[in-house]
């Protein structure tokens, strides 16, 4: 019989739940799964069965956790010597079956994942690595540690993410890609080696961008992946010549900041 926390909180006695654990109203945990002490799960997560929520992890409102998904795990780095880090997830963030999440070293201190992200199966998230809101992740994406990812990002099934990669806002990078190179925002990416193939137009109409919008990041990038500059010169013409919207100083700021370098054409 399950055992009733409350009246909306049910949890599976063969679940094993630490007392020193938060559960918050209306969690549903399932059987077999372990909440080790030290988490916290806010108001409406849902665990399903065979889950692991190690110490350190906090689950925002509604998340969901699904079949022999691991949240919290230690990161796998050699440098990490059982320093208290922590993992955060955002509300409404779906987490899929097999999807393993590491929390932080000394390096960062915690590995954040945003609010209504959708994690599917076999997807690593290594320690450090911050996800924004929004972010689509397709299976048996690998990550190494440190990876920043922003919102609205979607990444296709099978890609590898090198550590200290930096993906862009509204970005979509092609299935089985292999990513070693920061990816601006605003477009596609895809091939071998990975390169820009032009904005990711549906996916930025869908979220509601305008024509104008779309004309002036596509401006700056015909500049920044031109033949006629280098990327100091692109950006230098892009500040000269094309409007300083919010999304072309969001260009701008991404590839002066950029550490690995940003993918080519």
């Amino acid at each position: 019989m399950e055992k009733i926390l409350n009246e909306k909180t049910v949890i599976s006695p063969k679940a094993v739940v630490s007392p020193k654990a938060v559960i918050g109203l209306g969690v549903k945990v399932g059987h077999f799964s372990i909440i080790e002490e030290g988490v916290t799960l806010c108001p409406n997560v849902e665990i399903h069965t065979s889950a692991v929520i190690h110490k350190g992890t906090t689950l925002g409102k509604g998340v969901r956790v699904f079949h022999s998904a691991v949240v919290g795990s230690e990161p796998h780095d050699l440098k990490f010597k059982g320093e208290l880090t922590t993992a955060e997830v955002g509300e409404n963030t779906v987490i899929r079956e097999f999807c393993t999440i590491s929390r932080g070293t000394a390096a960062r201190g915690k590995t954040v994942i945003g609010s209504n992200c959708y994690l599917m199966a076999y997807v690593h998230i290594p320690h450090d690595s911050i996800i924004g809101n929004n972010v689509i992740m397709a299976n048996a994406i690998n990550m190494g540690g440190h990876v920043v990812i922003d919102d609205w990002a979607i990444i296709g099934g099978l890609a590898g993410i090198h550590q200290f990669v930096h993906i862009g806002a509204h970005s979509f990078i092609a299935f089985s890609s292999r990513v070693t190179q920061d990816v601006p925002p605003y477009i596609l990416a895809g091939g071998y080696p990975l390169n820009y193939k032009g904005l990711n137009l549906v996916g930025l109409k869908r979220r509601g961008f305008s024509d104008e919008q779309l004309r002036h990041i596509k401006q700056a990038y015909n500049y920044i992946y031109g033949s006629t500059y280098n990327i100091s010169d692109a950006i230098k013409a892009v500040k000269d010549s094309v409007p300083m919207t919010e999304e072309v100083k969001n260009i701008i700021t991404f590839i002066e900041q950029s550490e690995r370098g940003i993918i080519r054409k």
